[in-house]
């Protein structure tokens, strides 16, 4: 019995190491392509209770069979102003949309998904100004608003100093996360940032305008959010028990000087990735998160971002840089002569619930996507691929991050096995012909398959790929041959 012991459990390794060494199979189930003036592809949901995608854009949200890819019903927002984000939790969808003036406070309002219309009792909520992005705590319990709150004019230089420092705003709405309990229908809190304990290095502050959310993930426990301060170079920590922000994390900088960190700085026609003597900052759009071990950890997608109006933005020649860096977008409040800060760090990180870097990955996306003829030369002395947003998905036991790219030249979304936050992968870089610019993503299962939706921007169209493992041959013939020998050992012990 002991040895038959020893052979199963040898088996039973040989199967862990299949399904590790796993390759997926990647299949385009279908495209919509979303029509009427004014209606666009942004941000998808899915609602499991009635197998649906709901996809937010501008004008309304369109409901879509999320088998099949058929039109169910347009849901037209515009009366109220332009929706932002979509988020659906049992069976309720919440709808961010913003204020006709941006700078007055925005709504939320509530569905019910099976009859596709606002749901019964209080269903419409006053939050923050540019209400951004929505989304439910794990249990469904809470609603979660990021409020941009951007301003309507931002603020001018004052002096000449390099860095350059710029005043305050004018009717700069405050930034803030609205927390609205589900259960009693009302709006629990609003979380600001002002007089919050900072840490980390790298908070840009003086770019005329206050800390803006942009994006919020929650841990798996409920207990705390973390919301992207893209402009700002930081992560807010906002404790879900209190429901106020606890700390305002720097996110650094990333060095391109270094290896592995290469990046291609010329609009030139000619991709040439090289070591530059600049440094990005992360500045991420979305952000996901996962448990390993019973920690938590931050994904982000590192797209970057100037002001609206550009007034933080320069051409790094403005500061002397010659050749290769002549031309390349940095920022003029964090830069100075021979230290320059360029948005974005091309990449996606894995960071610890502190904000501690624990893995980025470096030049894999521009490379990737320059390798699959998808590269587009026109970004590369502003962001490169731009890395805009990130969903989580496990699949034959791994955890797999996909990260959609804003700037190629077809619709793109890497794939990266991350069960491992120190043990980072790269998988595959779907390429979608007919997609341009995928802008939000989300990751569901139907029937115990797979599938990975993203909605595009730029074609004004939302794709669904299945997605699926398959154990590789040698590895499945070794668990065969233990199988086997496990057979034997049991006839002999008869």
């Amino acid at each position: 019995m002991k040895k038959l012991t020893i052979m199963l459990a040898l088996a039973l390794g040989t199967l862990s190491s299949a399904q590790a060494a796993s390759t997926y199979n990647i299949s385009k189930e279908w495209t919509f392509t979303h029509s009427g003036s004014g209606y666009l592809s942004e941000i998808p949901a899915f609602d499991a209770v009635t197998n649906t995608l709901w996809v937010a854009g501008v004008k309304g949200v369109d409901v879509l069979d999320a088998t099949t890819g058929g039109f169910l019903q347009h849901i037209d927002t515009s009366a109220y102003g332009s929706i932002n984000s979509v988020s659906i939790s049992n069976g309720m969808a919440a709808f961010a949309i913003e204020n006709s003036t941006r700078t007055n406070a925005g709504i939320v309002q509530l569905y019910n998904t099976s009859s596709r219309s606002l749901a019964a009792g209080t269903n419409t909520f006053n939050v923050g100004a540019l209400p951004d992005m929505v989304t439910f705590t794990p249990d469904g319990k809470k609603i979660l608003v990021a409020n941009e709150g951007t301003p309507d004019a931002y603020g001018k230089r004052i002096g000449s100093s390099v860095p350059r420092v710029y005043g305050s705003a004018a009717n700069d709405p405050v930034g803030s996360v609205t927390i609205i309990d589900v259960a009693n229908r009302t709006v629990a809190a609003t979380a600001t940032l002002a007089g919050v304990p900072t840490s980390g290095t790298h908070i840009r502050t003086n770019t005329g305008m206050d800390f803006e959310p942009e994006y919020i993930a929650v841990s798996a426990d409920g207990s705390k959010a973390y919301v992207t301060l893209q402009e700002a170079n930081a992560i807010g920590i906002l404790d879900l028990q209190t429901n106020t922000f606890t700390n305002v994390v720097g996110l650094g900088a990333k060095d391109f000087s270094l290896p592995g960190n290469t990046i291609d700085p010329l609009n030139n026609g000619n991709v040439n990735f090289i070591n530059a003597n600049v440094k990005g900052l992360y500045m991420p759009d979305g952000i996901a998160t996962y448990d390993v071990a019973g920690k938590t950890y931050l994904v982000t997608a590192n797209e970057g971002d100037f002001r609206e109006d550009d007034g933080d933005r320069s051409a790094a020649s403005s500061l002397g840089a010659t050749g290769d860096l002549a031309n390349i977008r940095i920022s003029n409040t964090d830069s100075s002569a021979g230290d320059l800060y360029a948005a974005g760090a091309r990449s996606f990180s894995i960071r610890d619930a502190d904000g501690n870097l624990v893995y980025d990955s470096g030049d894999i996306l521009d490379k990737e996507a320059f390798a699959r003829g998808i590269y587009d030369d026109g970004r590369s002395r502003d962001k490169g691929v731009e890395p805009e947003g990130v969903d989580l998905f496990t699949l034959g036991g791994r955890t797999i991050a996909a990260v959609g790219l804003e700037r190629t030249l077809k619709g793109a979304v890497a794939l990266f096995d991350i069960t491992d936050p120190t043990k980072v992968s790269f998988i595959d870089m779907i390429v979608s012909d007919g997609d341009l610019a995928p802008e939000g993503l989300v990751a569901f299962d139907i029937g115990g398959k797979s599938y990975l939706a993203f909605a595009n921007e730029g074609s004004n169209t939302t794709s669904l790929f299945s997605i699926s493992a398959v154990p590789e041959p040698g590895s499945a013939a070794m668990l065969g041959l233990g199988l086997v020998a496990i057979a034997a050992m049991r006839r002999r012990q008869q």
